[in-house]
């Protein structure tokens, strides 16, 4: 449990993993089960912009990582939200209650995201990042083993358990110890 969730009504939650694996279609059907607030980080870096210009190699917004987390502190202080990025190791763990890293089947995620138009290097860095695991290391080296969590994430039953799982954990929140 984060240090300062005892101060919250709601939890914290964080999405994270591979472009593709699922975070947005998992966090908008979580937000809807829980009525926890869905933070689309990709979505707020654009609408309040937070980021430092673009990548052309790419093809996405280079986000300044200090102004997200200035964004969003008042907001998570609150608690009740569940954010939706596929980075975590910048977002302080006094913040989050729950880490959850998608995991997805290499040619499932290679499927998805050539249907997204990814190509070249994004398609080959994507599908590199779930091979080697990146995510859920970088969680692991980020926040405590006790809320972290890895799901598989390759069809919508998978979604539909992992929305189960994370709804009932919600419900037990805050643990008693």
């Amino acid at each position: 449990m984060a240090p300062d969730s005892n101060k919250r009504k709601r939890p914290n939650i964080l999405v994270t993993g591979t472009p593709g694996t699922g975070k947005t279609t998992t966090s908008s059907a979580l937000a809807e089960a829980s009525q926890l607030r869905h933070i689309n980080i990709g979505d707020l870096v654009r609408e309040k912009n937070l980021h430092e210009g673009w990548d052309d190699d790419l093809q996405c917004h280079v986000i300044n990582e200090d102004k997200v987390c200035n964004e969003l502190e008042d907001v998570m202080e609150e608690g009740g939200n569940i954010v939706d990025y596929h980075g975590c190791d910048f977002f302080p763990e006094r913040w989050l209650d729950l880490v959850v890293v998608l995991q997805t089947d290499n040619t499932v995620l290679y499927d998805r995201l050539s249907k997204r138009g990814y190509e070249g290097a994004k398609l080959s860095n994507n599908i590199e990042c779930e091979i080697f695991q990146v995510l859920l290391e970088e969680a692991k080296e980020s926040y405590p083993e006790d809320i972290l969590i890895a799901l598989k994430s390759d069809n919508i039953e998978d979604i539909t358990r992992n929305v189960a799982t994370i709804t009932e954990w919600i419900r037990s929140w805050p643990p008693t110890s």
